[in-house]
């Protein structure tokens, strides 16, 4: 009999008129336990007959995958999903699994509570189990184990059952038109992530990005297993959030008559452009990225590039103004004045509202490219410096020390609202606390040199993390960028952890994140495309051991992520593709 002509009705007929001629002196139940045992083997040997096949060639690749050679399960119309009762995070686990599934197969999975008492090996029979196991030690560890019985996903949390999920989901078949089983060889999957801070960011101050456009940023985070969405939404050129005791920030600072074209060419497009996020949209967007186990670190870059907020109120600068938001991208002279109370003010006002929406532990302070030459200029600004006692010294002029101050304070602040600061690496050179976190861009020995002075540390060095940067150095046909050219093998290749690093130096390394600055991507097409799929070799360096890592199968593997991206009708970059063509 042809498999293409086969189905399990026709088979269940055969059995059916096999019992029928039995002979009569046959004992009844021991002829079905026969017959059923046939069909039961039958049907999970020749799964992969029947079905599309499932692939654990998942990016990113798990620690351990083993499959034994034994019957695996049959995933069909009649498999549930099975979780553990009166637990809101595994239902809602359970539902974004059989969401994924019917994206991938079309097969409408139920979600099925599992009562307490009810006997797991009987109620898991058939289906697929979610289950939290306190052995696991990591806390977004997880297990797969898929048996002819079933499949069981654990983890040590319901985030770590979540990543197990991805996994399994990116394992599965993409079935075009009719719902289809598909055949999940039997395997044991155990796994971990090497970093505990994986994350990607976004820039939403150069340009206006929709709450629907951030959301499906977030579910890219998701599917590529990371936890952590650096939100960037203050710069010179719009302030994106709505806080209520500052109207005028969103009023004034959210909106320029114009922008710049082409790198500065001087030429100024004279079109409104901005936006802002309401705070109900800004607690919106955290449960969304919540639901999924991310956590959203906002960014209000201070005491620099605030063009847009002293447009909206001049006298929290130097000189007074006038001022306007920025049509133009780089570094401008015109920042906070450290040396008026009111500047703190207004820092603390904005801050207390901005850690009413976002429940990170962390909140980014920017800190970089931020001039001290007002300051030098300033009378209030240099009258703070003698009150202070602050003193150069070193390659430090009392101006950087200045920042210092103004960043101790800052910090201060927050951490008597149980919240830490990050900073970008240029608050090394502002004699900050070493309580202070160090975001790395300027290169990697930035972030090495705060390990060793007793910062935590995040890996983001321009080179190769910066995602608005090309990605071929075939550039004529590229969309216009801001330069740059790190391919997707140089994301694959870099190493957090500098070699001359101590153990106990490597251990502030918390993880690594890539940046996406919009000065030149206006459109979420245009983000796509410069984060896919170096998304992809990213979640390996954050995932996996150094030696664990090999480029050309991450290659292999890549293609069929790449199908996910096409399914979701993502934009993404050709130049790995073309090459294995």
């Amino acid at each position: 009999m042809s498999f293409k002509f086969f189905n399990y009705f026709n088979f269940f007929n055969f059995l059916k008129k096999l019992y029928l001629c039995r002979k009569p002196k046959q004992n009844d139940t021991k002829m079905k336990k026969v017959l059923m045992t046939f069909c039961m083997t039958f049907m999970l040997s020749t799964g992969a007959a029947l079905a599309q096949v499932a692939n654990y060639d998942v990016v990113p690749m798990p620690k351990s995958v083993i499959m034994p050679t034994a019957p695996g399960f049959v995933l069909g119309e009649q498999t549930a999903v099975v979780y553990p009762e009166a637990d809101a995070d595994m239902e809602r686990n359970a539902h974004f699994l059989s969401d994924y599934v019917s994206e991938m197969t079309k097969l409408k999975l139920a979600c099925q509570p599992m009562n307490k008492k009810a006997k797991v090996s009987k109620v898991a029979r058939g289906n697929i189990l979610l289950t939290l196991d306190p052995k696991i030690l990591n806390d977004e560890g997880y297990e797969i184990s898929v048996t002819a019985k079933g499949v069981t996903i654990a983890g040590k949390t319901p985030a770590g059952v979540f990543l197990g999920i991805q996994t399994l989901r990116k394992s599965l078949p993409i079935i075009a038109e009719k719902p289809q089983a598909v055949s999940l060889p039997s395997v044991y999957i155990k796994d971990e992530p090497r970093f505990a801070y994986r994350g990607m960011h976004l820039d939403c101050a150069r340009h206006f990005f929709s709450v629907e456009f951030v959301k499906e940023y977030i579910d890219l985070i998701a599917l590529h297993g990371m936890n952590r969405f650096h939100w960037h939404i203050t710069e010179d050129q719009g302030w994106r959030i709505e806080i209520k005791k500052y109207p005028r920030l969103t009023e004034v600072g959210a909106w320029r008559s114009g922008t710049v074209l082409g790198r500065n060419s001087g030429i100024d497009d004279g079109q409104r452009h901005g936006g802002f996020y309401t705070q109900e949209q800004c607690r919106e967007i955290v449960k969304y990225a919540a639901d999924r186990y991310i956590t959203i670190i906002p960014e209000i870059d201070m005491p620099g590039h605030m063009l847009a907020a002293l447009a909206a109120y001049p006298e929290l600068g130097c000189t007074g103004g006038p001022y306007e938001v920025s049509h133009t991208w780089g570094v401008f002279a015109d920042v906070l004045c450290p040396g008026k109370e009111k500047t703190f003010q207004f820092v603390e006002d904005v801050l207390d509202e901005v850690i009413q929406i976002f429940p990170s532990e962390y909140i980014h302070i920017g800190g970089d490219e931020c001039p001290r030459s007002r300051w030098a200029e300033c009378p209030l600004c240099q009258k703070r410096i003698q009150e202070e006692g602050i003193k150069a010294e070193g390659k430090q002029s009392k101006e950087d020390r200045l920042q210092g101050y103004f960043t101790k304070r800052v910090e201060k602040y927050l951490n008597g609202k149980g919240k830490h600061l990050i900073g970008w690496d240029e608050l090394l050179s502002c004699n900050v606390e070493a309580s202070s976190t160090i975001m790395s861009w300027r290169g990697a020995e930035p972030g090495a040199r705060a390990a060793k002075l007793g910062h935590d540390v995040i890996m983001s060095p321009n080179k190769p993390m910066y995602f608005d940067h090309y990605q071929t150095d075939k550039q004529w046909n590229e969309p216009l960028s801001i330069g740059g050219n790190e391919t997707v093998k140089d994301v694959y290749s870099f190493e957090p952890i500098a070699e001359d690093l101590t153990a106990d130096d490597a251990r502030h390394i918390l993880g690594v994140q890539a940046n996406v600055w919009t000065e030149y991507i206006a459109a979420p097409r245009h983000v796509e495309y410069q984060i896919l799929p170096r998304m992809a070799a990213l979640a390996e360096v954050q995932w996996l051991q150094p030696e664990s890592k090999n480029y050309d199968a991450f290659l292999a593997r890549l293609g069929r992520l790449k199908a996910i991206y096409d399914l979701h009708d993502w934009t993404v970059a050709p130049h790995v593709f073309k090459a294995s063509e």
